[in-house]
């Protein structure tokens, strides 16, 4: 599943999976965290900025840097994931149904 698009020489997102595509410089923290979820839990992918050209500057600035931090979590994913299930699994035993 695709989270990030470049077309025509602007950067989109989505905010759902397989949802409609917004510019990147609509992003708001809501957004930016239903990305993350979606890029933690779903086999996303992302085109590449340096392979698109990115005309627009501020499409170019913001699209970049979260491609960049979410490139650099693919790397270190699956201790991301079991980190923060660790920190919540007091609360999850607490409150799972028995």
């Amino acid at each position: 599943m695709k989270i990030l698009k470049i077309d025509n020489g602007c950067g989109y997102f989505r905010k759902v999976a397989d949802g409609d595509w917004f510019e990147i410089d609509s992003i708001d923290k809501h957004a930016l965290l239903s990305l993350l979820n979606m890029y933690l839990e779903n086999d996303a992918q992302m085109d590449d900025p340096s392979e698109n050209e990115l005309s627009n500057e501020v499409h170019k600035i913001v699209y970049s840097n979260i491609f960049e931090k979410l490139a650099a979590l693919a790397e270190n994913k699956p201790t991301f994931k079991d980190e923060s299930e660790r920190l919540y699994i007091d609360e999850l035993k607490k409150y799972a149904p028995s």
